[in-house]
């Protein structure tokens, strides 16, 4: 019978490379000791031998019991019904972990961290276990003892996970902490994570089937997802009206300014805000007369961490109006090659909510509904679009692919077939 006293004390070593043998057909070995017994295993690649590693360390860090005749943690072993929703999590999460890029790594987090406490069906723990699950689910977290007691009290096992269950779960993973309908797009995300992790129990045979009900995949549904994609051209404002909302923003408030031009780096550079809050100097081209162009090379992937922009690096031709108020902005803070242009007084990055509160405070005095700050790249698209701008071209701008270009702004292509009509019968009287 296996030993399974709680084992004080687990120590893990760093993977071993024993390629230079070769009768070792797995080179790459993991070891470990538990209460002073040692135990290795060996991994064909070094991906793998990482991924297990990574497994153990974030089942030390959670206080799993040890087997002491395997070396492994019991939970690994045991049954779907004894074992936890945030325990597998973990686990989860940790065979990934090395593989995945860092915005994968954040997602995952995002979406898990909003999934277990809803699986525990207990509304009143739902804020501070999510908040908590943030950094928690992380590997080699450090874990708060009361918190994961009280989700070692009321998280259901994997077995508990039936459909009526995750049915309310599924549903709730839609919806923002206000109650109101999260963006399409995000709750798709936070399911497809949540729903990843549950059938790699069933792949790995923890549980017997998929508990997860099923999507409808009616063909109303399926052209219900394809309109939402589309951006409804029709709210956005033209540039006139952009002109105005953008120099709305600057006020008596010292951040205002701030505001102005990095809402105005989204208009006329088509940036996301996360590409925004990342801009440097030495990224830009500012000449006295003419256009200027951003390299977009960096993006805030998690709490103002840098990383790779979500679709990959790209150059950005800007016009003359943004490269005034983008060289007026660096001469008056005096902004090094190298560090980041929109920053608070203390260094951090702008909030995004007292961002978000200028630019509604901006539209408000104009008159005009309220529209997110996101809105402002697609009234960049839109804007470029109905100029005569060439899909492919606004695409790169936009870093997209022209298929997703069509479908997000197809409203803005109504009207083409006429223009283009009109060119052909020029092109084919002149070739007559």
């Amino acid at each position: 019978m296996a030993d399974t006293r709680p084992i004080s004390e687990v120590r893990i070593w760093s993977v071993q490379d024993r390629r230079s043998n070769p009768k070792y057909a797995r080179p790459w070995i993991v070891r470990w000791a538990v209460d002073g017994k040692k135990f290795q295993r060996p991994h064909r690649t070094k991906a793998e031998a990482d991924r297990y590693r990574s497994q153990l360390f974030v089942a030390q860090s959670s206080g799993l019991m040890f087997d002491a005749s395997t070396g492994e943690p019991i939970a690994w072993t045991k049954a779907g019904s004894d074992v936890s929703v945030h325990e597998w999590a973990r686990t989860w999460l940790a065979g990934n972990w090395s593989e995945w890029q860092p915005r994968t790594r954040v997602s995952a987090i995002e979406a898990l961290s909003r999934f277990v406490p809803l699986t525990m069906q207990k509304p009143d723990l739902v804020d501070e276990l999510r908040l908590y699950l943030i950094q928690a689910l992380l590997p080699e977290a450090t874990l708060d003892s009361a918190l994961e007691k009280r989700m070692q009290q009321h998280c259901p096992s994997l077995a508990d996970l039936d459909r009526r269950l995750l049915a309310d779960v599924d549903r709730a993973l839609g919806l923002r902490l206000d109650g109101n309908p999260l963006a399409a797009s995000t709750a798709s995300r936070y399911r497809k994570v949540a729903h990843a992790c549950v059938r790699r129990a069933v792949e790995l045979e923890i549980l017997d089937r998929d508990p997860w009900p099923p999507a409808n995949r009616g063909a109303a549904q399926r052209k219900s997802r394809k309109i939402s994609r589309a951006v409804d051209v029709k709210a956005l404002p033209d540039p006139v009206t952009m002109r105005k909302a953008l120099a709305a923003i600057s006020t008596h408030q010292p951040a205002s300014v701030q505001y102005e031009v990095m809402t105005s780096v989204m208009y006329y550079g088509g940036l996301r805000p996360s590409e925004v809050v990342m801009l440097r100097p030495r990224n830009l081209v500012l000449p006295r007369t003419g256009w200027g162009k951003i390299d977009v090379v960096e993006a805030d992937i998690s709490f103002d961490e840098s990383g790779a922009p979500k679709t990959g690096e790209r150059t950005v031709p800007i016009p003359p109006e943004l490269v005034k108020l983008l060289r007026s902005w660096i001469e008056t803070r005096a902004t090094g090659p190298a560090e980041l242009m929109f920053r608070t007084r203390s260094g951090k990055r702008p909030a995004t909510s007292n961002w978000r509160r200028a630019w509604h405070r901006a539209l408000q005095s104009i008159d005009h509904p309220t529209l997110r700050l996101y809105d402002c790249r697609h009234a960049a698209a839109t804007t470029w679009l109905a100029a005569g701008v060439p899909l492919g071209e606004v695409a790169r701008r936009m870093g997209h692919s022209v298929d997703v270009l069509v479908s997000t702004y197809v409203g803005a292509l109504r009207g083409d077939a006429e223009a283009a009509n009109t060119m052909i019968d020029r092109y084919m009287s002149g070739a007559a």
